[in-house]
């Protein structure tokens, strides 16, 4: 049986967020107070191509704490890219703790669909 999920993410797995900036070849995520353009963040840190401050993941409360100044001070589309990657290497996490088998395609409209195989039977 097949089901379709929509998903609001929130960073709050330290392995997956590491395993996204690895997929998408970015810098590892490290631990810091950073300056941000009307203040000051703490949480872990993952800078995106192209954008001025770094984008913060305050793990305990999933929230995502940034500024790029609608699109000014960086491009949205790789924040988008960085929390697409988080929730396919979350559900990956989460699937391999189970026992089960996930494996993923790459879409032709750049979405990914993911495929569980509960018990690990392909």
């Amino acid at each position: 049986m097949s089901h379709v999920v929509t998903i609001a993410t929130q960073i709050r797995d330290l392995e997956a967020l590491r395993a996204a900036c690895r997929r998408l070849n970015f810098q590892e995520p490290t631990h810091e107070t950073v300056r941000l353009f009307s203040g000051e963040a703490t949480g872990h840190t993952v800078r995106l191509p192209d954008w001025q401050y770094p984008v913060v993941c305050r793990l305990d409360t999933g929230q995502i704490e940034f500024d790029n100044f609608a699109g000014r001070w960086g491009d949205q589309s790789e924040l988008d890219r960085l929390l697409q990657a988080y929730a396919a290497e979350k559900v990956k996490v989460e699937s391999r703790k189970r026992g089960n088998v996930c494996t993923e395609q790459q879409m032709a409209d750049g979405s990914i669909k993911l495929t569980i195989q509960v018990g690990g039977a392909v």
